[in-house]
């Protein structure tokens, strides 16, 4: 499968700005919650692992609302990126987020309320 530019890029901050979003939820482990959700990413097909990897992730600039609204916007523009093109992946790809955001989350030994709404939130732009 391949992905335009754009889409390929759309797809990068939509898994990497909800692992930052769930990071920064609360203080944590950042080197810890990291590195869970690097090894996460292993749940994503092999052809998104090489999307993801091919280049660095781009977050929205702004407040810290302007860049969860971003990244939920491109979390919601991913799942219409992989419908289109790989119905495979699209429906894979909302548990795989999910997976991740609840390493990153879990990394330090519990979920904090902040960590939890932001994973509510992922959720709600996954499915839509």
């Amino acid at each position: 499968m391949t992905y335009t530019d754009s889409e390929a890029r759309t797809l990068r901050t939509a898994v990497f700005g909800a692992m930052v979003l769930v990071s920064t939820a609360e203080p944590g482990a950042l080197d810890q919650e990291s590195h869970a959700g690097i090894r996460a990413l292993s749940t994503f097909s092999p052809t998104l692992r090489e999307v993801l990897a091919a280049d660095h992730p781009e977050l929205p600039e702004g407040t810290v609302a302007d860049v969860e609204a971003g990244v939920l916007t491109a979390l919601r523009r991913s799942v219409e990126i992989l419908t289109a093109k790989s119905p495979q992946d699209a429906s894979t790809f909302p548990g795989a987020v999910l997976t991740i955001c609840q390493e990153v989350a879990t990394a330090d030994g519990h979920v904090g309320e902040g960590e939890h709404a932001v994973i509510t939130r992922v959720r709600e732009a996954l499915a839509g």
